[in-house]
C-alpha cells in the first residue's frame, strides 16, 4: 500500500535526480566574454572583468560539471566529474608563457576534462568538452601520452585488429564522429611492420575523436543530452584505451574517499 508519506518520500527523490542531472545551459554572455577577451588578452581588462568571468564562465561550468557527474556515471563510473573551479574537472584560463613565444596571458575558450580516476593530468583517458566562438566541440580520447602507455595502446590494436576495426566502423561512432584522430610519425614506430594494414593507427601519437555541437544548444538544457550522447557514442574508443592502459573502464563499486 503506498501512503502519502511514501508518495512524498518517492517525489522527493524523483526531484532530487532531477536537480543532479539538469542542466539550463550556459549564458549567452559566456561567448561574448570569449570575444571580448581575444579582443583584449591582457591583465588589465581581465583584472576588470574577472567577476563577469567568475560569473559567466566558472560558474556555469561548474554547474554544467555537477549536472554531468551522474550522466557520466552511467557511462562510467571510473571517470571524474569533479566540479571545483581550482584543480577539479575545469581548466584554468591562465596560459603557461614561460617558454612560449606567444605571450597572451589567457586561453580564448573555456573547456573541462573529465579525467579517469587513476589520471592527474591531461595525458591520461578523459572525456573533453570545449567552448570557444568559432566552434563548440565535445569528445575524448588520449592526448600525447608518455611512450610506455602509447606503447600499450599500439599493442592492444595489434592483438585486438578486429575490435579495434568494429569501434572504428561503428554506426553509433561514425554518426558522432569522423574517425579516430591524432598526429603520427612520419615512420612507423620501432617493430612495426610498415605495411601493417592498421599502420596510420599504430603510428599516432595521440587518440581522439571529436563531435561539433551546433552552438545554438548552448543556451538551452538539450545540450548536456547532446554531450551525453556524444559521450555514449565514444564510451566504445575510451574502454579500449583505459584497459589499453590497464586500468578499469567500470566498477562493481567506488572506492572510499572517491570524489
Amino acid at each position: 500500500m503506498t501512503t502519502k508519506k511514501t508518495k512524498k518520500t518517492l517525489s522527493s527523490k524523483s526531484n532530487k535526480k532531477k536537480i543532479d542531472t539538469f542542466f539550463p545551459g550556459f549564458p549567452k554572455d559566456i561567448i561574448k566574454f570569449l570575444k571580448e577577451l581575444s579582443k583584449n588578452n591582457n591583465r588589465d581588462w581581465f583584472q576588470e572583468n574577472k567577476e563577469r568571468y567568475k560569473s559567466s564562465v566558472v560558474a556555469p561550468l561548474c554547474d554544467f560539471i555537477v549536472a554531468m557527474g551522474p550522466r557520466l556515471e552511467k557511462i562510467s563510473n571510473c571517470y571524474v566529474a569533479d566540479a571545483r573551479p581550482h584543480g577539479g574537472s575545469m581548466f584554468r584560463i591562465y596560459r603557461d608563457v614561460r617558454f612560449s613565444k606567444d605571450k597572451r596571458p589567457y586561453k580564448e575558450h573555456a573547456a573541462c576534462h573529465f579525467r579517469h580516476e587513476a589520471g592527474k593530468d591531461a595525458h591520461a583517458p578523459g572525456f573533453y568538452l570545449h567552448v570557444e566562438p568559432k566552434e563548440i566541440f565535445v569528445g575524448g580520447g588520449i592526448w600525447m601520452p608518455s611512450n610506455p602507455v602509447l606503447d600499450k595502446i599500439r599493442q592492444a590494436i595489434i592483438e585486438k585488429p578486429d575490435k579495434w576495426k568494429k569501434i572504428c566502423k561503428g554506426k553509433t561512432f561514425v554518426k558522432y564522429f569522423s574517425a579516430i584522430q591524432g598526429d603520427g610519425l612520419k615512420r612507423p614506430p620501432r617493430g612495426i611492420d610498415k605495411d601493417h594494414p592498421l599502420i596510420d593507427d599504430l603510428k599516432r601519437k595521440s587518440f581522439f575523436a571529436m563531435h561539433e555541437i551546433d552552438a545554438k544548444l548552448l543556451y538551452t538544457p538539450k545540450f548536456i543530452t547532446e554531450v551525453e550522447r556524444t559521450f555514449a557514442a565514444l564510451s566504445p574508443l575510451l574502454e579500449f584505451l583505459t584497459q589499453a592502459v590497464d586500468l578499469p573502464y567500470t566498477r562493481s563499486k567506488r572506492p572510499i574517499g572517491f570524489i
